[in-house]
C-alpha cells in the first residue's frame, strides 16, 4: 500500500498542468537559519506572490540540483516524489548556497494580448518589435522555459560569501543576510551568462512574519547590482526573466518561438 501511495503521489506530480508552471518558481527554505546538527530543508514552489504549491523530488524535471558551502559541493539527493524536495544534513558551518537548473518546459499562447501581459510585466524590451521581425504569428505560438533558482541558507555562525553557482542567469547576494549590516539594503548583483545586466528589473516579493506579501520593483545599475530594502524577521524572493531568441537547434527540436530564463534567489533576513 505505500509503495501505491507513493507512486500515486508521483503520478499527481506529473499530471500538474502547464499553466501552473508559467508563474515564479523558488526553492523555500522550511528554515533560512540553523544550528549546525539541524537539517537544510525547502520546497520546490511554483506560483505567484510569493504563495503556490509545493512540488515533489522529480529528478525528471531538473537538470541540477546542488549545495555549496566554502570549498564544499554537492548533489541534492532525495526519494523519489520525496517532499520537502531538499532535505538534506549541512555540509558545514557557514553561508550554504542551494541552486536548481530546471528542464525546459513549455507554454502556448493561443492569444497575444496574454503574451503582452506578461512581456510588460517583465518588463521585456521592444519583444513586439522583435516578434514581428521574426515573421512571428501574434496567436499560437509557444514559449520554452527554464528556471534557475538559488536560496541561501544560514548554518551555525552562518558566515561565508555568496558566489556564482554556474547558472546562466543568476543573482550573487553581495552582503550575507545573516550576518552583514543591512541598515542600507542588501545588494544583489544579476547576471546572464558571463556579463552583468545593467539597467533591468528585479521584482522583490517581501513576506512579513504573518504572511502578508509586498511586491516592489526596483532596477540594476551599470554594473548589474541593485540595492533591495530589507527588514528583520522577514523572508525574501528576488526574481528577473530574461526573455531570447532560440536558438534554430532548440526551437526545432522543442518547437518554440521564444525562450524565456527565470532567476529566483530566496532568503531570510534574522531578527
Amino acid at each position: 500500500m505505500r509503495i501505491l501511495a507513493a507512486l500515486f503521489a508521483v503520478s499527481l506530480a506529473l499530471q500538474a498542468p502547464t499553466q501552473v508552471m508559467s508563474h515564479e518558481f523558488w526553492i523555500e527554505p522550511l528554515a533560512y537559519q540553523m544550528e549546525l546538527d539541524g537539517k537544510v530543508q525547502g520546497e520546490l514552489v511554483n506560483g505567484q506572490e510569493f504563495a503556490g504549491s509545493q512540488l515533489a523530488f522529480l529528478p525528471q524535471r531538473f537538470e541540477r540540483f546542488t549545495v555549496a558551502s566554502g570549498m564544499r559541493q554537492s548533489d541534492v539527493e532525495n526519494r523519489l516524489g520525496a517532499r520537502p524536495a531538499l532535505d538534506i544534513e549541512a555540509l558545514t558551518e557557514g553561508l550554504h548556497a542551494i541552486s536548481y537548473q530546471s528542464s525546459l518546459s513549455t507554454l502556448n499562447y493561443a492569444e497575444w494580448p496574454k503574451f503582452v501581459k506578461f512581456a510588460d510585466h517583465k518588463d521585456f524590451a521592444d519583444y513586439e518589435a522583435l516578434h514581428d521581425a521574426r515573421g512571428l504569428p501574434r496567436d499560437g505560438f509557444k514559449e520554452g522555459y527554464w528556471r534557475f533558482a538559488k536560496a541561501l541558507v544560514g548554518v551555525g555562525h552562518s558566515e561565508g560569501r555568496d558566489f556564482r553557482t554556474g547558472l546562466d542567469t543568476e543573482f550573487v547576494a553581495l552582503d550575507n543576510p545573516y550576518t552583514a549590516d543591512l541598515t542600507n539594503g542588501l545588494r544583489v548583483q544579476l547576471y546572464y551568462l558571463d556579463d552583468t545586466l545593467a539597467d533591468s528589473q528585479v521584482e522583490l516579493f517581501q513576506k512579513a512574519p504573518d504572511g502578508t506579501v509586498e511586491i516592489t520593483l526596483h532596477r540594476t545599475d551599470a554594473d548589474g547590482i541593485a540595492t533591495l530594502p530589507v527588514q528583520a524577521g522577514y523572508s525574501y524572493l528576488v526574481d528577473h526573466v530574461v526573455l531570447r531568441e532560440p536558438s534554430a537547434e532548440l526551437a526545432a527540436q522543442a518547437e518554440i518561438e521564444w525562450e524565456t530564463l527565470w532567476a529566483a534567489l530566496t532568503f531570510g533576513v534574522p531578527e
